[in-house]
Protein backbone atom coordinates (compact mmCIF):
# COMPACT_ATOMS: atom_id res chain seq x y z
CA UNK A 1 0.00 0.00 0.00
CA UNK A 2 2.92 2.59 1.03
CA UNK A 3 6.39 2.00 -0.11
CA UNK A 4 9.60 2.11 1.45
CA UNK A 5 9.94 5.90 -0.16
CA UNK A 6 6.81 6.84 2.64
CA UNK A 7 8.74 4.90 5.42
CA UNK A 8 12.15 6.88 5.55
CA UNK A 9 10.11 9.94 4.86
CA UNK A 10 8.40 9.70 8.00
CA UNK A 11 11.51 8.81 10.08
CA UNK A 12 13.60 11.83 8.42
CA UNK A 13 11.02 14.86 8.94
CA UNK A 14 12.68 17.93 10.19
CA UNK A 15 10.40 20.33 10.45
CA UNK A 16 6.42 21.15 10.32
CA UNK A 17 5.91 21.91 6.76
CA UNK A 18 7.75 18.13 6.20
CA UNK A 19 5.30 16.57 8.20
CA UNK A 20 1.85 18.12 7.35
CA UNK A 21 2.79 17.33 3.69
CA UNK A 22 3.00 13.26 5.26
CA UNK A 23 0.32 13.71 6.76
CA UNK A 24 -1.70 15.13 4.05
CA UNK A 25 -0.13 12.27 1.80
CA UNK A 26 -0.94 9.90 4.32
CA UNK A 27 -4.57 11.03 4.91
CA UNK A 28 -5.70 10.58 1.11
CA UNK A 29 -4.71 7.32 0.70
CA UNK A 30 -6.50 6.10 4.45
CA UNK A 31 -9.20 7.72 3.52
CA UNK A 32 -9.83 5.53 0.44
CA UNK A 33 -7.95 2.37 1.31
CA UNK A 34 -8.72 2.09 5.23
CA UNK A 35 -12.84 0.87 4.93
CA UNK A 36 -13.94 1.58 8.22
CA UNK A 37 -11.89 5.09 8.26
CA UNK A 38 -13.43 5.70 4.65
CA UNK A 39 -17.44 5.05 5.96
CA UNK A 40 -16.35 7.28 8.92
CA UNK A 41 -15.43 10.30 6.78
CA UNK A 42 -18.49 9.33 4.48
CA UNK A 43 -21.15 9.24 7.67
CA UNK A 44 -19.82 12.66 8.88
CA UNK A 45 -20.56 13.78 5.27
CA UNK A 46 -16.81 15.32 4.59
CA UNK A 47 -15.15 14.97 1.34
CA UNK A 48 -11.66 13.74 1.47
CA UNK A 49 -10.49 15.48 -1.57
CA UNK A 50 -11.29 18.66 0.23
CA UNK A 51 -8.78 17.97 3.28
CA UNK A 52 -6.15 20.64 3.07
CA UNK A 53 -4.45 21.32 6.41
CA UNK A 54 -4.27 18.72 9.22
CA UNK A 55 -7.10 20.93 11.35
CA UNK A 56 -9.80 19.72 8.55
CA UNK A 57 -8.86 16.18 8.71
CA UNK A 58 -11.34 14.23 10.88
CA UNK A 59 -10.01 11.77 13.75
CA UNK A 60 -11.45 8.52 13.91
CA UNK A 61 -12.47 7.52 17.66
CA UNK A 62 -10.19 5.20 19.60
CA UNK A 63 -13.19 2.88 20.30
CA UNK A 64 -13.22 1.84 16.85
CA UNK A 65 -10.46 -0.35 17.62
CA UNK A 66 -12.45 -2.66 19.61
CA UNK A 67 -15.22 -3.22 17.43
CA UNK A 68 -13.39 -3.23 14.01
CA UNK A 69 -10.45 -4.21 11.34
CA UNK A 70 -8.51 -1.07 11.56
CA UNK A 71 -6.09 -1.57 8.61
CA UNK A 72 -5.43 0.42 5.60
CA UNK A 73 -5.42 -2.26 2.23
CA UNK A 74 -5.83 -5.69 3.02
CA UNK A 75 -2.51 -7.93 4.51
CA UNK A 76 -1.70 -10.46 7.05
CA UNK A 77 -0.87 -8.75 9.99
CA UNK A 78 2.77 -10.25 11.67
CA UNK A 79 1.15 -9.00 14.75
CA UNK A 80 -2.21 -8.42 16.53
CA UNK A 81 -1.70 -6.02 19.80
CA UNK A 82 -4.44 -6.10 22.16
CA UNK A 83 -5.12 -3.84 25.10
CA UNK A 84 -5.34 -4.80 28.70
CA UNK A 85 -8.20 -4.67 30.52
CA UNK A 86 -9.79 -5.09 33.55
CA UNK A 87 -12.46 -8.61 33.03
CA UNK A 88 -15.70 -7.96 31.05
CA UNK A 89 -14.21 -5.10 29.50
CA UNK A 90 -13.77 -5.08 25.37
CA UNK A 91 -10.18 -4.52 24.62
CA UNK A 92 -8.88 -3.05 21.57
CA UNK A 93 -7.00 -5.15 18.58
CA UNK A 94 -4.43 -3.10 16.47
CA UNK A 95 -3.28 -5.10 13.13
CA UNK A 96 0.04 -4.46 12.60
CA UNK A 97 1.55 -5.35 9.30
CA UNK A 98 5.06 -5.02 9.88
CA UNK A 99 6.85 -5.51 12.91
CA UNK A 100 10.33 -4.28 11.83
CA UNK A 101 8.22 -0.64 11.57
CA UNK A 102 6.96 -0.83 15.18
CA UNK A 103 10.94 -1.58 15.82
CA UNK A 104 12.16 1.05 14.02
CA UNK A 105 9.31 3.87 15.69
CA UNK A 106 10.09 3.04 19.52
CA UNK A 107 14.23 2.37 19.04
CA UNK A 108 14.40 5.38 17.19
CA UNK A 109 12.34 6.88 19.71
CA UNK A 110 14.69 5.62 22.29
CA UNK A 111 17.37 7.24 20.99
CA UNK A 112 16.17 10.48 20.70
CA UNK A 113 15.33 10.79 24.05
CA UNK A 114 17.48 9.06 26.13
CA UNK A 115 20.57 7.73 23.36
CA UNK A 116 21.71 4.03 22.17
CA UNK A 117 19.90 1.11 24.39
CA UNK A 118 23.07 -0.85 24.11
CA UNK A 119 24.31 1.72 26.92
CA UNK A 120 21.17 0.97 28.83
CA UNK A 121 20.59 -1.73 31.36
CA UNK A 122 16.40 -2.05 31.32
CA UNK A 123 14.21 -3.33 34.07
CA UNK A 124 10.86 -4.41 33.73
CA UNK A 125 9.06 -4.53 36.42
CA UNK A 126 5.00 -5.47 34.66
CA UNK A 127 3.68 -8.00 36.66
CA UNK A 128 0.15 -7.51 34.96
CA UNK A 129 1.48 -7.82 31.39
CA UNK A 130 4.07 -10.45 31.94
CA UNK A 131 1.38 -13.25 31.42
CA UNK A 132 0.26 -11.50 28.06
CA UNK A 133 1.58 -12.63 24.79
CA UNK A 134 -0.13 -9.85 22.63
CA UNK A 135 1.30 -6.49 24.23
CA UNK A 136 2.80 -3.90 22.09
CA UNK A 137 4.40 -3.04 25.41
CA UNK A 138 6.10 -6.63 25.92
CA UNK A 139 7.38 -6.82 22.29
CA UNK A 140 8.90 -3.22 23.06
CA UNK A 141 10.87 -4.40 26.37
CA UNK A 142 11.65 -7.33 24.86
CA UNK A 143 13.63 -5.74 21.95
CA UNK A 144 15.04 -2.99 24.23
CA UNK A 145 16.94 -5.78 26.69
CA UNK A 146 17.41 -7.77 23.49
CA UNK A 147 19.63 -4.46 22.33
CA UNK A 148 21.29 -3.76 25.96
CA UNK A 149 23.88 -6.55 25.58
CA UNK A 150 23.22 -6.83 29.49
CA UNK A 151 22.11 -10.27 30.74
CA UNK A 152 21.01 -8.24 33.58
CA UNK A 153 18.13 -6.68 31.46
CA UNK A 154 15.07 -8.30 31.90
CA UNK A 155 11.45 -8.65 33.12
CA UNK A 156 10.85 -9.39 36.85
CA UNK A 157 7.36 -10.39 38.00
CA UNK A 158 7.80 -8.35 41.57
CA UNK A 159 10.34 -6.21 42.68
CA UNK A 160 12.45 -9.35 44.95
CA UNK A 161 15.34 -8.26 46.80
CA UNK A 162 17.11 -9.63 43.38
CA UNK A 163 16.23 -6.25 42.41
CA UNK A 164 16.70 -4.57 44.67
CA UNK A 165 20.09 -5.91 44.91
CA UNK A 166 20.69 -5.08 41.16
CA UNK A 167 19.35 -1.55 41.46
CA UNK A 168 21.74 -0.76 43.95
CA UNK A 169 24.45 -2.82 42.13
CA UNK A 170 23.87 -0.48 38.78
CA UNK A 171 23.43 2.84 41.17
CA UNK A 172 27.22 1.97 42.28
CA UNK A 173 28.66 1.33 39.27
CA UNK A 174 26.99 4.70 37.76
CA UNK A 175 25.75 2.25 34.57
CA UNK A 176 23.02 4.15 32.52
CA UNK A 177 19.84 1.92 33.51
CA UNK A 178 15.77 1.90 33.58
CA UNK A 179 13.00 0.43 35.60
CA UNK A 180 10.34 0.90 33.92
CA UNK A 181 6.92 -0.45 35.67
CA UNK A 182 3.33 0.00 35.86
CA UNK A 183 2.23 2.15 38.41
CA UNK A 184 0.85 0.03 41.20
CA UNK A 185 3.92 -2.28 40.76
CA UNK A 186 6.42 0.86 41.72
CA UNK A 187 4.13 1.85 44.63
CA UNK A 188 4.16 -1.90 45.90
CA UNK A 189 8.03 -1.35 45.85
CA UNK A 190 9.36 -2.81 48.97
CA UNK A 191 11.99 -0.43 50.38
CA UNK A 192 11.87 -0.65 53.83
CA UNK A 193 15.25 0.98 54.41
CA UNK A 194 14.67 3.92 52.28
CA UNK A 195 17.36 3.66 49.90
CA UNK A 196 18.49 6.26 47.14
CA UNK A 197 18.87 4.91 43.70
CA UNK A 198 19.84 8.51 42.31
CA UNK A 199 21.32 7.04 39.00
CA UNK A 200 18.24 5.02 38.43
CA UNK A 201 15.56 6.51 35.78
CA UNK A 202 12.38 5.14 37.41
CA UNK A 203 9.91 5.25 34.33
CA UNK A 204 5.92 4.37 35.05
CA UNK A 205 3.77 3.80 33.05
CA UNK A 206 0.50 4.22 33.88
CA UNK A 207 -1.65 1.37 35.00
CA UNK A 208 -3.30 0.75 38.21
CA UNK A 209 -6.72 -1.44 37.17
CA UNK A 210 -8.26 -1.46 40.59
CA UNK A 211 -5.28 -2.30 42.67
CA UNK A 212 -4.79 0.85 44.44
CA UNK A 213 -6.71 4.17 44.56
CA UNK A 214 -6.68 6.91 41.83
CA UNK A 215 -4.04 9.39 42.64
CA UNK A 216 -3.26 12.50 40.62
CA UNK A 217 -0.01 12.66 38.63
CA UNK A 218 1.55 14.75 40.96
CA UNK A 219 0.61 12.97 44.20
CA UNK A 220 2.07 9.68 42.25
CA UNK A 221 5.08 11.00 41.40
CA UNK A 222 5.92 12.60 44.96
CA UNK A 223 5.45 9.09 46.69
CA UNK A 224 7.45 7.57 43.83
CA UNK A 225 10.27 10.07 44.38
CA UNK A 226 10.39 9.48 48.31
CA UNK A 227 9.79 5.84 47.93
CA UNK A 228 13.02 5.90 45.48
CA UNK A 229 14.96 8.84 46.65
CA UNK A 230 15.01 10.29 43.05
CA UNK A 231 14.53 13.80 42.23
CA UNK A 232 12.34 13.07 39.22
CA UNK A 233 10.35 10.07 37.98
CA UNK A 234 9.97 9.75 34.19
CA UNK A 235 6.90 8.66 31.99
CA UNK A 236 6.42 6.38 29.11
CA UNK A 237 2.44 7.37 27.06
CA UNK A 238 2.06 4.96 24.87
CA UNK A 239 -1.65 2.96 23.59
CA UNK A 240 -2.19 -0.42 21.39
CA UNK A 241 -3.57 1.58 18.71
CA UNK A 242 -0.48 3.45 18.35
CA UNK A 243 3.28 2.61 17.38
CA UNK A 244 5.01 5.75 18.80
CA UNK A 245 5.29 6.87 22.10
CA UNK A 246 5.85 10.11 24.11
CA UNK A 247 8.38 10.25 26.92
CA UNK A 248 8.33 12.59 29.78
CA UNK A 249 11.68 13.56 31.48
CA UNK A 250 9.47 15.65 34.46
CA UNK A 251 6.53 17.10 35.48
CA UNK A 252 4.49 15.02 33.28
CA UNK A 253 5.04 16.67 30.47
CA UNK A 254 5.53 14.41 27.12
CA UNK A 255 7.30 15.22 24.12
CA UNK A 256 6.92 13.11 20.75
CA UNK A 257 8.77 12.42 18.40
CA UNK A 258 8.88 14.16 14.98
CA UNK A 259 6.39 11.77 13.26
CA UNK A 260 3.50 12.12 15.94
CA UNK A 261 2.09 15.20 16.77
CA UNK A 262 -1.33 15.88 19.67
CA UNK A 263 -3.84 18.18 18.78
CA UNK A 264 -6.08 19.25 21.63
CA UNK A 265 -10.30 19.00 20.16
CA UNK A 266 -12.81 20.52 21.95
CA UNK A 267 -14.62 17.54 23.57
CA UNK A 268 -18.33 18.64 22.37
CA UNK A 269 -16.79 19.21 18.82
CA UNK A 270 -14.87 16.85 17.86
CA UNK A 271 -13.83 18.81 14.88
CA UNK A 272 -13.13 22.35 16.99
CA UNK A 273 -9.26 22.22 18.17
CA UNK A 274 -8.21 24.53 20.76
CA UNK A 275 -5.03 26.90 21.20
CA UNK A 276 -1.83 26.10 23.39
CA UNK A 277 -2.68 25.71 27.03
CA UNK A 278 -6.07 25.49 26.74
CA UNK A 279 -7.57 22.11 27.82
CA UNK A 280 -9.35 19.54 25.76
CA UNK A 281 -9.34 16.38 24.70
CA UNK A 282 -6.09 14.36 23.01
CA UNK A 283 -5.94 13.92 19.55
CA UNK A 284 -3.25 11.83 18.29
CA UNK A 285 -1.40 12.17 14.58
CA UNK A 286 0.98 8.78 14.59
CA UNK A 287 2.23 8.82 10.77
CA UNK A 288 3.86 5.26 11.65
CA UNK A 289 0.66 3.93 11.64
CA UNK A 290 0.40 4.38 8.22
CA UNK A 291 -1.34 0.94 8.00
CA UNK A 292 -3.44 1.37 10.11
CA UNK A 293 -5.35 5.24 11.13
CA UNK A 294 -2.32 7.95 11.53
CA UNK A 295 -4.97 10.06 12.94
CA UNK A 296 -6.66 9.04 16.27
CA UNK A 297 -9.16 10.47 18.67
CA UNK A 298 -8.91 9.35 22.23
CA UNK A 299 -10.37 9.46 25.69
CA UNK A 300 -7.55 11.21 27.21
CA UNK A 301 -7.60 14.75 28.50
CA UNK A 302 -5.15 17.33 28.47
CA UNK A 303 -3.12 20.28 26.81
CA UNK A 304 -0.47 21.60 24.82
CA UNK A 305 2.06 23.60 26.65
CA UNK A 306 3.99 26.58 25.40
CA UNK A 307 7.04 24.45 25.33
CA UNK A 308 5.30 22.24 23.20
CA UNK A 309 5.10 19.40 25.25
CA UNK A 310 1.89 18.12 26.20
CA UNK A 311 -0.05 17.19 29.54
CA UNK A 312 -2.67 14.67 30.34
CA UNK A 313 -4.81 15.05 33.19
CA UNK A 314 -6.95 11.78 33.21
CA UNK A 315 -9.41 10.29 31.22
CA UNK A 316 -13.20 11.36 29.63
CA UNK A 317 -16.52 10.03 31.98
CA UNK A 318 -18.03 6.99 30.79
CA UNK A 319 -15.04 6.51 27.97
CA UNK A 320 -15.82 2.18 28.20
CA UNK A 321 -19.34 3.12 27.26
CA UNK A 322 -19.87 6.14 25.63
CA UNK A 323 -19.31 3.79 22.41
CA UNK A 324 -19.46 6.02 18.99
CA UNK A 325 -23.17 5.49 16.91
CA UNK A 326 -21.66 7.54 13.89
CA UNK A 327 -21.24 4.23 12.42
CA UNK A 328 -22.40 0.54 12.48
CA UNK A 329 -21.01 -1.86 9.90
Amino acid sequence: MFNKDIEERIFSILNEEQFEQLALEIFHVQAEKNKIYKEFISTLKINANEIKSLKQIPFLPIEFFKTHEVVTGNFIPEADFKSSGTTGMETSSHFVKDLSLYEKSFIANFKNCFGAPEDFTFLALLPSYLERTDSSLIYMMKKLIELSNDTRSGFYLNATAELIELLTQLNSENKKHILLGVTFALLEFPNENSQKFLQTIIMETGGMKGRKKEMIREELHEELKNKFGVKTIYSEYGMTELLSQAYSKCDGKYFTPPWMKILIREPNDPMEFLSTTQAGAINIIDLANMNSCAFIATDDLGRINVDGSFSVSGRMDNNDVRGCNLLVI
